[in-house]
């Protein structure tokens, strides 16, 4: 929506530029940047964040393969809350930028979710438990074991496989 309005503006004020001089020229270039600006951060692709891995657009980025992740700023400033810009070094040594032009709420929640399932990267030069305050685990990771049923059917699963167990089979009638 913003990206129309500038692009609205940019064309009112070109078309008063030829009254008024170049002053308006200017402003309707700027505004005109400014909406291909605006269309070219809202056309990014989607970023999903899943349990074993991250996708943006139709590129997937596996967990393991984080080596480093770095906020990116300008100036030497504090880095940025909103838009949110990513450094990923991969594994293979490939530079992934991540740039997520959400409300500054959005943002946070998608970097917390990035920070979370990267265990091995280090976190903008802190290893993942330094990072987040955590002894470090002397256990080898693993990833979390993806859910292939819903609680009740678990539990119904288990009363099956107790019953089989005490009955030697399932339909309860007797071997004879």
């Amino acid at each position: 929506m913003f990206a129309v309005l500038s692009l609205a503006a940019a064309v009112a004020s070109g078309l008063t530029s030829a009254v008024f001089g170049p002053a308006w020229l200017a402003a309707a270039i700027l505004l005109a940047l400014t909406s291909v600006l605006t269309l070219l951060l809202a056309l990014r692709p989607a970023i999903e964040v899943h349990d074993g891995h991250l996708r943006i657009g139709k590129r997937v980025v596996f967990w393991t393969e984080i080596q480093a992740l770095d906020r990116i700023s300008v100036w030497n400033a504090e880095p940025w809350v909103a838009p949110l810009l990513l450094r990923l070094t991969l594994a293979r040594g490939q530079e992934l930028l991540i740039l997520h032009p959400g409300d500054a709420d959005g943002c946070v929640s998608l970097l917390r979710h990035i920070y979370r399932y990267s265990r091995i990267a280090l976190l903008d030069g802190l290893p993942y438990h330094e990072f987040w305050g955590e002894q470090p685990s002397t256990a080898p990771l693993s990833l979390p074991r993806p859910r292939l049923l819903l609680p009740e059917d678990e539990e119904e699963v288990e009363r099956l496989f107790q019953r089989l167990k005490v009955a030697g089979r399932l339909d309860g009638s007797d071997e004879s």
